[in-house]
């Protein structure tokens, strides 16, 4: 007999259940939520979970009346009492469908951040994707956050109760550390050309900086904000520092580029998490970061620089102090080297959302 607390009595128990995970757009773009729900999905699985990828239409949270009526469609299908596990970056707009579907099937949030902190937007825009978010947010039985951070504002801002709110960190793999050695010292950034991530600042400080010996490498693709992407080339091409600032594009194997780097480096004026930062610390990276969203509780003082967002002398100062201090980068390195020890296995993050997943199902 099955005792329904084992590891075997659980997926038992599941296995009885219809579990879906919803996606939108292509699952292999290069960005953070997706590399989560990639991996999420694909632990999920290993560790025996009967969970059905669903990929929903491209062009959200700005989707057309044709992506909504084929997600409407598509929940429709499914058996009731379903548990859906629909990443944020649908579910904040599919309000009305959450609504109208939430009496038969079970939904579950994945909020990687509130679309409407998102960089750019409007007053309009933003009190649109609040309403939508918080009221989609309302209906969902179960919330997975990734920091604890995002936690406080969905139950601060957002109305949503903090015990159906559960905090599943991003994993990180175990692999060598980066020996840090580089002439001249490598910068790296990895994130999508977006604005949020700030790349026009960390140029400008980089700019004041001409006077030292460095090579910065940028990777991430240009492919969510075109136009932003190519003001991000012409501010470099303005500076003269096309030799020392390098566009690498999106990529999905970033071992060699971590191994070759000597400190990480990204002024995002806000993340929910920040998995490029996590990863840094796994290859045991100095960090220079901006102290906004989720970065404080994933980079410690033991191995970073926290400058204010969009300040570029504050940033400049912090580049110029790593790079002419040589002790200081070994002593961040070491304390980087230390916190990644304490970051979470991906088996462990796939662990906590799969008996969030089970609480859903009750």
């Amino acid at each position: 007999m099955l005792r329904p607390g084992s590891e075997r009595g659980k997926l038992a128990l599941m296995s009885m259940h219809n579990i879906y995970f919803a996606i939108p757009g292509n699952l292999q773009s290069l960005t953070g939520g997706y590399a989560y729900d990639r991996r999420l999905l694909a632990e999920l699985q290993q560790l025996g979970l009967p969970i059905r990828y669903h990929a929903l239409a491209d062009g959200f949270p700005y989707a057309e009346a044709t992506a909504l009526a084929a997600a409407d469609h598509w929940l429709q299908s499914l058996p009731d009492q379903s548990t859906v596990m629909v990443d944020g970056l649908a579910f904040a707009v599919m309000d009305e469908l959450a609504v109208t579907h939430s009496q038969r099937l079970r939904f579950c949030a994945l909020c990687h951040h509130p679309l409407a902190l998102e960089t750019g937007l409007d007053a309009a825009a933003q009190a649109r994707l609040q309403q939508s978010e918080q009221r989609a947010l309302a209906v969902a039985k179960q919330v997975i956050v990734t920091s604890t951070r995002t936690r406080q504002i969905l139950t601060e801002r957002f109305a949503v109760p903090a015990e159906r709110i559960t905090v599943a960190l991003p994993g990180t793999d175990r692999h060598g550390s980066a020996p840090c050695i580089g002439q001249p010292p490598r910068l790296l950034a990895v994130a999508s050309l977006t604005p949020r991530k700030a790349h026009d600042v960390l140029i400008a400080a980089l700019a004041q900086l001409q006077h030292l010996s460095w090579q910065a490498l940028l990777v991430g693709g240009d492919e969510f904000d075109p136009k932003w992407a190519k003001q991000l080339r012409q501010q470099v091409l303005a500076l003269g520092l096309q030799q020392r600032i390098i566009f690498a594009g999106g990529k999905h194997d970033l071992h060699t580029d971590y191994m070759a780097a000597d400190v990480f480096v990204l002024p995002s004026w806000y993340e929910g998490y920040g998995m490029a930062f996590a990863e840094a610390l796994s290859y045991g990276l100095p960090i220079i970061a901006a102290r906004a969203g989720a970065v404080p509780e994933v980079v410690p003082e033991t191995a970073g620089i926290l400058v204010e967002p969009g300040n570029v002398g504050m940033l400049a100062a912090a580049l110029q102090q790593i790079l002419t201090d040589a002790g200081l980068r070994r002593r961040l390195q070491t304390g980087a080297r230390a916190a990644a020890l304490q970051l979470p296995t991906w088996q462990k993050t796939a662990l906590t959302v799969r008996d969030v997943l089970m609480r859903a199902t009750e």
